[in-house]
């Protein structure tokens, strides 16, 4: 029991903080804080927004971690479908020619990846400890 408590913590701190970086940045993009717009180069508006979006649903997840309530892989899971449809999304604007940065890309991979591991944590501390609360 103690063990899920430490992780779920963790986890919470440091979504915590992938989540206000992610706000951070995205937000720099749309916003044009600081000139880092331009120092973005190529970026892609659609991908901006999708990441801005998801991190204010990683904010709302890490209340959830804190919590330890049920909705936490729901919203982890949302917030990974719209990263995936953004994803595939800019499958097909690279593929009609769109101006990308690569970095954007794997960007985009490494984001889906975190997502989905921070799913999987609240899934298996969450969700399972809640029917099984050993």
């Amino acid at each position: 029991m103690k063990n899920r408590t430490i992780i779920t913590t963790i986890s919470a701190i440091v979504l915590a903080l992938f989540a206000l970086l992610t706000l951070f940045l995205s937000s720099a993009v749309i916003f044009d804080w600081f000139g880092i717009r331009a120092k973005e180069g190529n970026y892609v508006l659609f991908i901006v927004w999708a990441n801005f979006i998801c991190s204010v649903l990683y904010l709302i997840a890490v209340y959830g971690f804190l919590k330890r309530v049920k909705w936490t892989v729901w919203v982890l899971l949302t917030a990974l479908l719209i990263l995936i449809a953004a994803f595939v999304a800019l499958q097909f604007y690279i593929g009609n020619g769109g101006i990308y940065e690569a970095k954007t890309v794997k960007a985009m991979i490494f984001r889906m990846l975190v997502t989905l591991s921070f799913s999987l944590i609240a899934f298996f501390y969450i969700n399972k400890q809640l029917k099984n609360p050993k």
